[in-house]
C-alpha cells in the first residue's frame, strides 16, 4: 500500500520557486526580446542580458539535475541513470543546436564545446576531485577496471569524432562527407548505447567503490543487501502520481532552456564579435553552464571519500557528451543544412593526446596522487591560455 503524498511534499517550495523565477524570464524575453534577437543591442543591455539569460539556464539546469536525480532514485537502475544522462547532454544538445541554427557561421560550436567540455570535466574537475580529496582523506581508491573502461571508450569515441577528421579526405577542412556522417554517428551511438547497456547490468561492478582490505567481506555484504533493496525497490508498486508530478517538473526546467536557447545563442555571437573574442568562447560557455552542477557534485563526492562516485560522474560525463552530442550534432548539421565541423586545430590535439596519456597515468593503479591533481589543473590553465594567446 502506497501513502499518497501531497503536492507540497512531493515538490518542495524551493523547487516551485526556481520554475517560477526561470518562467517569468521567459515571458518577459517573450515580449521585450525583440531588440535581442536583432541583436540591436549597446554593450551595457548586452551585459546585462546575457548575466540574466546565464543566471536563469543555469538555475534551470540544477533544477533539471535534481529533478533527474529524484526520478533516478525513484525508478531505479538502468532508467534512473539514463533520465539523468539525456537530461544533462539534451541541455548540451539544444544550446549547440541554437547556435548552429543562429547568426553568424558556427560550424565549430560542437567540436568547440565537447573539446571544452573535455578540458573542464578531465582536467579542471578530476584535478580538483584529486587534489582535494588525496588532501583530506590521503591516498583514496577507485576501481581501476571502470576506470580503464571510460578511458578505452574516450579514446575511441573522441578519436574517431574530432582526430581522424583531419586525416580523411571527407568533405574537407576537418569535415565528414555525408556517407562518413551517417556511418560514423550511428557508430558512436551503438557503441555508447552498449557501453551503457553492460555498465548497468553484467559489469556494473566496475563501476563501485572498491572494498578495502579486512573490510571486503563486510562489504561484499552490504552490496549484496543493496543489491537486494534496489532489486525491491524495482519491483515494489510505485506512486505513478509523484513520477508522473516529478516527469512534468522536470520537463517545465527543460523547456525554459529551450526557450531561452536561442537569445543566449544570439546574446553571445553578438559579444564575442564586439569585443573581439576567440569564438572557442562560445563551446567554453556552453560546458561551463551544462556541467557546472554534475561538477559541484563531483568535488562533494571527492570530499566525502567517494572518489569512484566522482569519477563516474566526471568520464561518465565525458563518454555521455561524445556518445550523444557528437551523432545529435551532425544529425542537426544534415536536416539543417549546416556546416559541421569536428576536426581539432593542430594545438588542440596535442592537448587532447596529453590529456588523455596524463589521465590514463593517472587512473592506471588503484589510488589517487594530489600532485597528478595539480598536474591536471596546470593543464587545464594551459588550455585557458592557449584560448587568448594561441
Amino acid at each position: 500500500m502506497i501513502q499518497k503524498l501531497t503536492l507540497g511534499e512531493i515538490i518542495p517550495k524551493k523547487t516551485w520557486l526556481r520554475l517560477a523565477i526561470t518562467w517569468i524570464v521567459v515571458l518577459l524575453f517573450s515580449i521585450y526580446g525583440h531588440d535581442v534577437m536583432q541583436g540591436t543591442m549597446s554593450t551595457g543591455t548586452a551585459i546585462a542580458v546575457f548575466l540574466l539569460l546565464l543566471a536563469t539556464i543555469i538555475t534551470a539546469a540544477f533544477g533539471v539535475v535534481k529533478e533527474a536525480d529524484e526520478l533516478a532514485h525513484k525508478l531505479g537502475e538502468p532508467y534512473g541513470t539514463l533520465i539523468l544522462t539525456l537530461s544533462i547532454v539534451s541541455i548540451e544538445v539544444i544550446l549547440i543546436a541554437a547556435v548552429m541554427l543562429g547568426p553568424g557561421d558556427n560550424a565549430t560550436i560542437g567540436k568547440d564545446s565537447i573539446f571544452s567540455v573535455m578540458m573542464i570535466i578531465m582536467n579542471l574537475v578530476m584535478g580538483l576531485c584529486l587534489l582535494a580529496g588525496s588532501l583530506k582523506f590521503g591516498e583514496q581508491e577507485y576501481n581501476a577496471q571502470g576506470s580503464l573502461a571510460y578511458h578505452s571508450m574516450i579514446i575511441m569515441l573522441g578519436g574517431i569524432s574530432m582526430m581522424l577528421p583531419n586525416f580523411i579526405t571527407g568533405a574537407g577542412n576537418g569535415e565528414f562527407s555525408f556517407v562518413q556522417a551517417i556511418v560514423l554517428s550511428s557508430m558512436v551511438a551503438v557503441l555508447y548505447g552498449f557501453f551503457l547497456y553492460f555498465q548497468m547490468t553484467t559489469y556494473r561492478h566496475h563501476y563501485v567503490q572498491p572494498a578495502v582490505g579486512m573490510m571486503e567481506i563486510r562489504y561484499a555484504e552490504a552490496q549484496k543487501e543493496k543489491e537486494a533493496a534496489a532489486q525491491d525497490q524495482l519491483t515494489a508498486p510505485k506512486d505513478f502520481r509523484e513520477l508522473f508530478i516529478r516527469s512534468i517538473v522536470l520537463l517545465g526546467m527543460i523547456l525554459p532552456i529551450v526557450l531561452l536557447a536561442h537569445h543566449m545563442a544570439v546574446v553571445v555571437d553578438f559579444g564575442i564579435k564586439a569585443a573581439q573574442l576567440p569564438p572557442l568562447l562560445g563551446g567554453v560557455l556552453i560546458a561551463i553552464i551544462v556541467f557546472t552542477p554534475e561538477s559541484m557534485t563531483a568535488v562533494k563526492a571527492a570530499l566525502n571519500n567517494e572518489f569512484q562516485r566522482a569519477i563516474n560522474l566526471c568520464h561518465g560525463a565525458f563518454v555521455s557528451t561524445v556518445g550523444l552530442t557528437v551523432p545529435a550534432v551532425l544529425v542537426v548539421g544534415l536536416i539543417a543544412d549546416k556546416t559541421v565541423r569536428f576536426g581539432l586545430a593542430g594545438y588542440e590535439t596535442i592537448l587532447f593526446v596529453v590529456t588523455l596519456l596524463l589521465s590514463l597515468m593517472t587512473f592506471l593503479g588503484r589510488r589517487t596522487s594530489p600532485i597528478l591533481g595539480l598536474m591536471h589543473i596546470l593543464l587545464f590553465i594551459v588550455f585557458i591560455m592557449l584560448i587568448f594567446y594561441p
